[in-house]
């Protein structure tokens, strides 16, 4: 969060040195004085600078920077019917007063050292549940009765399937070898 605020800043102080740089290379055109170079430069560290902090954000996306403290305790825990897998989903707010809530399901691999992944990120509608298919496939329910066009639910298969709402696990070059295939909204 704080490096998308840097990131604004940044982008602010860049769309202003490049309308100072404009109308400095046409007053030199015209005057006949030198080139802003040094204005040139700075403005283009700052295109540099924002830019690459919109390719971190969007391709090296981890849910690592998710505030854990700060979540509460959804549905679950829900046990897969041999045992294997343990879903439980997790409330975020986000926003202040006028913001919302998002939900995330993680999945435990109870073979593995209690692995957790992360399988579903989407923002909360009032209707929550899971349920496992069977063994490897669970199915969450996310929508909501009074309006139609917002339901969010899907069948994921464990280990194989990932949703998250905005599209950026699916971009993320980080996360690529954990699932086969990526939805979004």
């Amino acid at each position: 969060m704080i490096l998308i605020l840097f990131g604004l800043l940044i982008s602010f102080i860049t769309v202003i040195l490049c309308l100072i740089l404009c109308v400095r290379i046409i007053i030199s055109l015209i005057k006949k004085k030198p080139f802003p170079k040094k204005l040139l430069i700075a403005t283009l560290s700052g295109v540099i600078l924002v830019s690459s902090i919109y390719l971190y954000e969007t391709y090296f996306f981890t849910f690592s920077d998710i505030d854990r403290e700060s979540t509460q305790k959804g549905p679950g825990p829900i046990t897969s019917p041999a045992g294997e897998y343990t879903a439980n989903a997790y409330y975020e707010l986000y926003g202040g007063a006028a913001g919302g809530v998002n939900v995330r399901v993680e999945i435990t691999n109870n073979n593995e050292k209690n692995k957790v992944q992360t399988v579903y990120h989407s923002d909360a509608k009032s209707n929550i549940s899971m349920e496992w298919l069977d063994e490897e496939t669970l199915y969450i329910l996310n929508n909501s009765a009074d309006y139609p066009n917002s339901n969010r639910s899907i069948e994921l298969e464990i280990g194989k399937e990932i949703y998250h709402e905005n599209g950026l696990a699916c971009k993320s070059l980080l996360m690529k070898d954990e699932y086969e295939t990526c939805y979004q909204n």
